[in-house]
This record gives C-alpha cells, sequence and structure tokens, in this order.
C-alpha cells in the first residue's frame, strides 16, 4: 500500500517535471494572457470607434456635416502640406 502510493506520487511529480509539461504548461500560460490581452484592446478600440461615431454621425444615422467638413479640410490641408514637403526634399 505503502509503496503503490509513493509510486503514484513518484509518477506525478516525473510527469509534473517533464520538460514537455513544463513547455506545454508555459504555452498555455502565454496563451491565456494574449486571449486575456486581445479582448481588453477590442474592447478599448470598439470604445474609440464607438465615441467617434457618435460624433460624426447623429443618432437618425445621418453624417453630421457640421463636423465632418472641418475634419475633411483638415484632413486634405494635411496631406497637402505632406506632399509638398515631399517634393521640396527631392529637389
Amino acid at each position: 500500500m505503502r509503496r503503490e502510493e509513493l509510486r503514484v506520487t513518484l509518477e506525478e511529480i516525473g510527469a509534473r517535471v517533464h520538460p514537455t509539461t513544463i513547455a506545454e504548461d508555459a504555452k498555455a500560460r502565454v496563451a491565456a494572457t494574449l486571449d486575456h490581452t486581445a479582448g481588453r484592446a477590442f474592447v478599448a478600440v470598439n470604445r474609440a470607434v464607438t465615441g467617434v461615431r457618435a460624433q460624426i454621425v447623429s443618432a437618425e444615422g445621418a453624417p453630421r456635416l457640421d463636423r465632418l467638413v472641418p475634419a475633411a479640410l483638415l484632413t486634405v490641408g494635411v496631406v497637402g502640406l505632406l506632399v509638398l514637403s515631399t517634393r521640396r526634399r527631392r529637389r
């Protein structure tokens, strides 16, 4: 009886310290951490997108031109400045 318990205990210890078991446990911990981090990132991005969407689309789903037009003009201006600075550097 004692020997059988000792044998089972030693087999369990052997399985726990086996390199394959240690590697698989490490992989599982990394995967769990990545899943948790990816989930948190998804929630953060989703909140940000919802916030931006609320700023540019009305509750009825129509675009809010009072906010879109200035943003579009700013974007065109920035892109124009980037293009001009790139052309000047090449000369």
